[in-house]
């Protein structure tokens, strides 16, 4: 597979190339890139900012808060995780299956002597335990596949950075979250580096280095740099997303945790906004759009509903799991 090379260990500018890569890179190839952050708490898109992290935290030890275009759960980074991206040409966004773009990480390991397979929504687990977390969006016939590897993170950074909700642990404690994940070098040889396990996995993904670089033009990476500074770093992007609202429900579905905020006006929805560790693959705020100046009835809204394929949108939660969280 092509590939980019990245050196960057800025989460703006990281999230600004994921995004620029699915809409902007003109390729009939499917290509990827691995890149680190420096320390940072990533959101999902759906998410609400101020009740995912430990804002008091976050300010005292300089970790950075960003907002990615892609849904899913709150993830912490820092230099000892390795992050990689997909960029894939799908023909239907319908049926998309996350399973199928892990597989190469998967295979990778596999070459390296460590035995993970994919598991659940958007895991990938060594020994039961998780190493990865997916996301994924589609723009354009493009479909961006990114995760997660923790190769030798800071549990405890992590366990203080995330308000880790009940319903996903039982505890905050580091022992709760260390009995659920692992990270990769506690499974290869002693001495493995993330260095050389970045350049094993490199290498590997682009068929054992025979596969050519996509080299950015200075024309986009100035592009790149401008979406960091002027969208995705902004406290409107990463904050602003998360407005108060008047009335407020969320609920754990099999499909994942999904938090619905409304300002009900007149027995109008004037505003509404979803958030969660739900995976769709296209921005629910199309949805949200649509809502407003529905009356808050259930067959108003259900009749909103049935216009989309929430699929694409909610991935597994269920229209009547929607409606449900709503009106009951």
């Amino acid at each position: 597979m092509r590939y980019i090379i990245n050196t960057s260990t800025d989460p703006y500018y990281n999230l600004a190339l994921d995004e620029f890569a699915m809409r902007h890179i003109d390729t009939d190839e499917d290509f990827f890139f691995l890149w680190r952050n420096a320390p940072a708490v990533i959101i999902g898109k759906n998410q609400n900012t101020v009740e995912e992290i430990n804002q008091d935290f976050i300010d005292k030890n300089g970790v950075k808060v960003a907002r990615r275009v892609s849904g899913g759960g709150a993830v912490y980074h820092d230099l000892g995780n390795l992050n990689f991206t997909f960029i894939i040409n799908v023909d239907d966004p319908g049926k998309v299956d996350y399973k199928k773009y892990v597989q190469p990480i998967i295979d990778a390991l596999a070459s390296m002597g460590v035995t993970a397979e994919a598991s659940g929504r958007n895991d990938i687990l060594i020994d039961g335990l998780k190493i990865s977390g997916n996301a994924q969006r589609v723009s354009n016939g493009k479909l961006m596949h990114h995760g997660t590897l923790l190769f030798d993170v800071n549990i405890e950074n992590m366990v203080q950075a995330l308000n880790v909700t009940p319903d996903k642990y039982i505890s905050k404690g580091v022992k709760s979250v260390r009995s659920r994940v692992t990270n990769i070098k506690e499974h290869l040889p002693e001495g493995t580096t993330i260095e050389k396990f970045w350049e094993a996995l490199h290498y590997y993904l682009s068929d054992n280095g025979k596969d050519s670089e996509i080299v950015l033009s200075d024309t986009d990476l100035a592009k790149i740099e401008y979406e960091a500074l002027n969208r995705f770093s902004t406290w409107d992007w990463v904050y602003g997303n998360s407005p108060e609202f008047n009335l407020s429900a969320e609920n754990r579905f099999p499909g994942g945790r999904l938090e619905v905020k409304l300002t009900v006006d007149n027995g109008n929805i004037e505003e509404v906004r979803f958030f969660g560790d739900y995976l769709g693959v296209k921005d629910v705020s199309v949805i949200e759009e649509r809502l407003k100046n529905t009356r808050f009835k259930l067959s108003d809204v259900e009749s909103i509903l049935d216009t989309f394929d929430l699929k694409l949108y909610f991935g597994s939660i269920t229209k009547e799991e929607i409606l449900s969280l709503i009106f009951e």
